[in-house]
């Protein structure tokens, strides 16, 4: 999906942003995992995020962050290009991982950003901002009440590129219950505060399912289906899941054809009325499907 006109521009609209701001998966790598960065990278996903949070246990965060650096700083070997999601704002580690990343972001490096979880705080996600290179993408990850509430002030942050929904978190935080159902409001909300904001679709969270890939492939069909741009995910047998389920259909395109073939002729196909809003769709679909071949 093509971001729209607006903050990313302000990003520094460089290769680097481009790709963050339209890629449809996002894939977690634990970043004291160093073995399977390349792997990652290899994967075929549009973007890889090297994982300090999260997936790294308390003792191994320090390893983990040298593993990062080295992977991403240029050397005798291509470095990996990547984003990497740091600790949480207030956190002991945050300051310290924003330091070095950005001391590293030097010319020829593979940074490609910084992923902020539990974002909620616009005048934290301001200073950052300002402390970072221009071309370095930035995305908040909403994983709680006070980052939904707060989502069009984090997406109207100058040079933030997207933002991202982190729902399991989310749902432990106002104690519901994880299934697809009970976050449509919420799923809705970051749709609607990214396209207010101007910025690029978000990234939906990531499907706990693995090898499933009909239940992952319904799980992104559903955040295409509420607005989103993609998807994160946690393992890459779920990249073509998630990159089929956004991808047109065949159906879609001959409906889109259909559409386009019509434009300023026939006021109806099959029942429907034709008007700008529906031809617009007919092109954006068109567009997509090319840049998928």
């Amino acid at each position: 999906m093509t971001a729209p006109a607006g903050n990313l521009a302000a990003a520094g609209n460089t290769a680097g942003a481009r790709a963050v701001a339209e890629a449809v998966t996002a894939l977690f790598v634990p970043g004291d995992r160093p073995e399977r960065f390349m792997k990652a990278a290899a994967a075929g996903a549009g973007v890889v995020i090297i994982d300090l949070e999260d997936a790294v246990a308390p003792d191994a965060k320090d390893a983990a962050l040298s593993a990062a650096l080295e992977a991403l700083t240029p050397s005798g070997a291509s470095p990996v290009r990547a984003l990497v999601r740091v600790n949480p704002a207030g956190s002991r580690r945050h300051d310290a991982e924003i330091t070095a990343l950005l001391s590293a972001a030097t010319p020829g490096s593979g940074l490609l950003g910084i992923v902020v979880p539990k974002a909620e705080d616009a005048g934290a996600l301001r200073r950052l901002r300002m402390s970072m290179p221009e071309h370095l993408a930035l995305v908040p990850l909403v994983e709680s009440a006070a980052g939904v509430v707060n989502a069009l002030e984090l997406a109207r942050v100058p040079g933030v590129t997207r933002l991202a929904f982190g729902a399991i978190d989310f749902a432990l935080d106002i104690n519901a219950d994880g299934g697809d159902r009970f976050l449509d409001h919420t799923r809705a909300h970051l749709v609607l505060a990214s396209r207010a904001a101007g910025i690029a679709a978000p990234l939906d969270s990531p499907s706990t399912e693995i090898r499933d890939a009909g239940r992952v492939a319904d799980s992104a069909r559903l955040a295409r289906n509420f607005g989103f741009g993609g998807k994160l995910c946690i393992h890459p047998a779920q990249l073509a899941a998630v990159h089929g389920a956004f991808a047109p259909s065949k159906a879609d395109v001959e409906w889109a054809l259909s559409v386009i073939g019509a434009e300023g002729g026939a006021a109806q196909i099959d029942g429907q009325m034709i008007d700008l809003p529906v031809t617009e769709r007919a092109k954006r679909i068109l567009q997509h499907a090319g840049k998928e071949q």
